[in-house]
């Protein structure tokens, strides 16, 4: 089920209504936990499609309640990991770097996610040279991208995609596997404002992010470890799982509405609401933090 926790209506007020965001994303029809590629899958495990099915619908849904644009990829029975389609590039303005995946079991994917951007009108479009996952890893925040980097993509791909893009690229270093890409260890809910679990990342990229964001929210390891932290945000609206209300109530008081949706089926996987939607950002979304 889902549910809605208001912000304080002194922080809502504070903030605009968000501009209209354009979200890629892929029913979980042919969802199936069938290798280990992260240490939150367990093949063994029984996997229920109708439910993650149902939980996706009401991601989607959420996301067109709130007006935002979403287009949706035809699932493949041969990719069951295509419902994670943060992971299917990096997408701003007329540009996108197509993935290069680290492990064999989603290479196929790579084309099929190309196919997926040609349509939504991008003219630039360009595979990876380098081992990147997209936006897993690549999260833009204002006039910056934060880039995750020691687990899936590699350290060269932070060069690639800044020189793609001609926008900063930040380096941070993921060191728990179990936050295997950036997305799941930080979430970007505004261009001023994240969360965070400092110990999912080495000393020097916590002092960077302590340095870039002084007002972050720092989630702990519980938070974490439900995969809380992988959220998808407009600025104005955080849509996260439930049970974890400390860190809701904390996003809430910096004047976000929390909406939220389970989607702990998809964590048998090691996916959450973020990890289902890659965001088309257009040009005017890179701008200098207020």
């Amino acid at each position: 089920m889902s549910s809605t926790l208001a912000a304080p209506a002194a922080h809502s007020a504070s903030h605009a209504a968000p501009a209209t965001r354009r979200y890629l994303t892929c029913p979980p029809t042919f969802f199936t936990v069938r290798y280990r590629i992260n240490p939150w899958m367990e093949p063994d495990e029984a996997v229920d499609v109708d439910r993650a099915v149902r939980q996706w619908r009401r991601l989607r849904d959420q996301l067109v309640e709130l007006g935002h644009h979403v287009t949706v990829m035809t699932p493949d029975p041969d990719l069951p990991d295509l419902v994670f389609a943060a992971n299917g590039g990096i997408a701003v303005g007329d540009k996108a770097l197509v993935p290069r995946f680290r492990h064999p079991e989603r290479q196929a994917e790579s084309a099929v996610y190309a196919a997926a951007l040609r349509e939504l009108g991008i003219a630039e479009i360009r595979p990876a040279q380098h081992v990147n996952e997209g936006e897993g890893d690549f999260l833009l925040t204002g006039a910056r991208f934060l880039a995750g980097t020691g687990q899936r993509s590699d350290p060269a791909a932070v060069d690639e995609v800044a020189e793609f893009f001609d926008i900063e690229v930040v380096p941070l270093t993921l060191v728990d596997p179990r936050f295997y890409h950036l997305d799941t260890a930080l979430a970007r809910l505004r261009p001023d404002l994240v969360a965070y679990w400092p110990g999912a990342f080495d000393r020097r990229s916590q002092g960077v992010l302590q340095d870039l964001f002084p007002d972050a929210i720092l989630a702990d390891e519980a938070d974490a470890a439900a995969l809380a932290l992988n959220m998808v945000s407009d600025g104005t609206t955080a849509i996260m799982t439930p049970g974890r209300p400390a860190l809701g109530a904390a996003i809430a008081e910096r004047g976000l509405t929390v909406v939220e949706i389970g989607t702990d089926e998809l964590r048998k996987s090691g996916g959450g609401a973020k990890c289902c939607v890659l965001e088309h950002h257009p040009l005017s979304a890179v701008a200098a933090p207020s």
